[in-house]
């Protein structure tokens, strides 16, 4: 089976010794994902804008090893605050739309660099 590393400056580095995706058979196996802003290396003070900067990291990596949100089939989300459960589904489906893959969204008491908000994905290759 090969296996290769994803690798774009479309989504910010990882914060640690990790690889931004994981590209194996059929399947891509994004990392964690957190409101880094890929040029900046800013996070967004806002709950919603965080939410949309997570979301943007991962499409940006699905779309470089040649998948999308289109063919993510599960999705797990960490908040430190489940209370923003809603909020976060408003925003999550504007991405997600019709495709609905299976998801998981817990609380956590703490996630790097104090962000709200992280997430990762497993999608089918679209190659």
């Amino acid at each position: 089976m090969k296996r290769n590393i994803v690798v774009t400056d479309m989504a910010p580095p990882p914060v640690g010794p990790y690889s931004q995706a994981i590209q194996a058979g059929d399947l891509v196996f994004v990392s964690g994902q957190i409101a880094l802003h890929p040029e900046t290396g800013e996070i967004p003070e806002d709950f919603g804008a965080q939410c949309h900067q997570v979301l943007k990291n991962l499409q940006a990596i699905l779309e470089v090893s040649g998948s999308s949100l289109e063919l993510t089939v599960k999705v797990m989300i960490y908040l430190t605050d489940i209370n923003r459960f809603n909020e976060l589904n408003e925003i999550y489906s504007g991405y997600f739309g019709a495709s609905k893959p299976a998801r998981a969204c817990v609380e956590v008491s703490n996630l790097p660099k104090g962000v709200f908000v992280e997430m990762d994905a497993t999608a089918l290759n679209g190659e």
